[in-house]
């Protein structure tokens, strides 16, 4: 071959291949499309904890997309009141919201199932439930319904009973105690006495300062601490028997989700499966300090007896017989739950409590 052929074919190789490189580029554009979402959340920034689950899954898909899919987190009430996230998700006013699917139980009961309802799932059986049992299935199928697609994207662990302005002793002492209380358990508190008020966290304090409300549950030690609840309320309830593992739920349009690229889709799954997982994490450190922090404050502790727990169990009972008589979609949902529950609890008993009841004497008697 003589030099002239050579450089010829050389300079046709090259121009084929830069050619090729042309071609390319228009498609790998196509597969990673530019995508900017806002997602409006139910929360105020100042929780960085429950508010943080948003920033993180706006971070962890812009670093597995690098940077082609966007997502803007905004606080409750920058876009829309708090518990009008997934109104707007639905509407198509935003693509997305962090929000908890109890929040509209105004709707449909079944959005509380969503959540937790009363003497339900405790954290790691929910993750369970919704991971590897029916739970997102089932939920998806309702959600779909209203324009909805939802991924489990946090979890505070059992939460407390909340702050009351008064001892609760017996269960006629919650009659006529006006309570911020969210949920189905609003449902199982009036019946005995109690009169349920749905507020969002921001306007909480300001509520039970003026008196308009004698109590009201919010989540835990460290997000009630910033809140500043032990200021207007001394009497620090637990356990919050209708909060045993509650889900912070991403809300995403359901057209927008179908319309997104699938490995788009499992970006954003990813990023909500580890928003699931880094916000319990952050409950469980940070609310022991916080709790030793407001009994210094002043912060009176204090149980739910077993008479006023067995009293709100029987409530439950007769709210879920109500529900299941009168809406399918619950039913469907509870049944399931109900039958994965009394497996789980099975398990339970034999390994995680009786672990944590020794490991928990032991600290008891300053041996840890």
């Amino acid at each position: 071959m003589d030099r002239r052929s050579f450089f010829k074919k050389a300079a046709v190789t090259s121009a084929g291949a830069a050619a090729a490189t042309t071609l390319a580029a228009p498609a790998i554009a196509q597969e990673n499309p530019k995508i900017t979402w806002r997602l409006t959340s139910s929360f105020p920034k100042s929780l960085d904890t429950i508010y943080g689950g948003a920033e993180d899954i706006a971070r962890r898909v812009s670093e597995a997309t690098g940077g082609n899919f966007t997502i803007q987190p905004f606080a409750a009430g920058e876009i829309v009141p708090g518990l009008q996230a997934a109104d707007a998700v639905s509407a198509g006013t935003v693509e997305m919201c962090h929000t908890c699917s109890y929040y509209y139980v105004g709707k449909d009961p079944t959005f509380a199932i969503g959540t937790a309802i009363p003497f339900g799932l405790n954290a790691r059986l929910t993750n369970s439930w919704f991971y590897e049992g029916n739970g997102n299935k089932l939920l998806n199928e309702f959600y779909a319904t209203h324009g909805l697609y939802g991924m489990i994207s946090g979890n505070t662990g059992a939460q407390m009973g909340g702050w009351f302005r008064k001892e609760i002793n017996t269960v006629d002492d919650f009659k006529g105690v006006k309570m911020r209380i969210a949920g189905l358990a609003g449902k199982v508190v009036e019946k005995l006495g109690v009169v349920p008020q749905q507020i969002a966290g921001g306007d909480i304090y300001p509520a039970l300062e003026k008196g308009t409300i004698d109590a009201a549950e919010w989540v835990g030690p460290y997000d009630d601490q910033k809140l500043g609840f032990y200021k207007v309320a001394k009497y620090y309830y637990y356990p919050a028997f209708w909060e045993g593992g509650p889900v912070i739920h991403s809300f995403v349009n359901l057209e927008q989700w179908n319309n997104l690229p699938k490995h788009y889709q499992a970006a954003l799954t990813d990023a909500c499966a580890y928003a699931n997982t880094s916000m319990m994490a952050k409950y469980d450190a940070k609310n022991p300090a916080a709790v030793k922090q407001l009994v210094a404050d002043g912060t009176i502790l204090r149980p739910f007896s077993q008479e006023i727990l067995e009293a709100c169990f029987n409530a439950a009972q007769e709210v879920y017989a109500e529900l299941t008589a009168s809406n399918e979609w619950f039913k469907k949902i509870y049944e399931d739950q109900v039958a994965f529950k009394k497996e789980g609890y099975l398990w339970m008993q034999l390994s995680e409590y009786t672990f944590d009841t020794f490991m928990m004497i032991q600290q008891r008697n300053g041996k840890l």
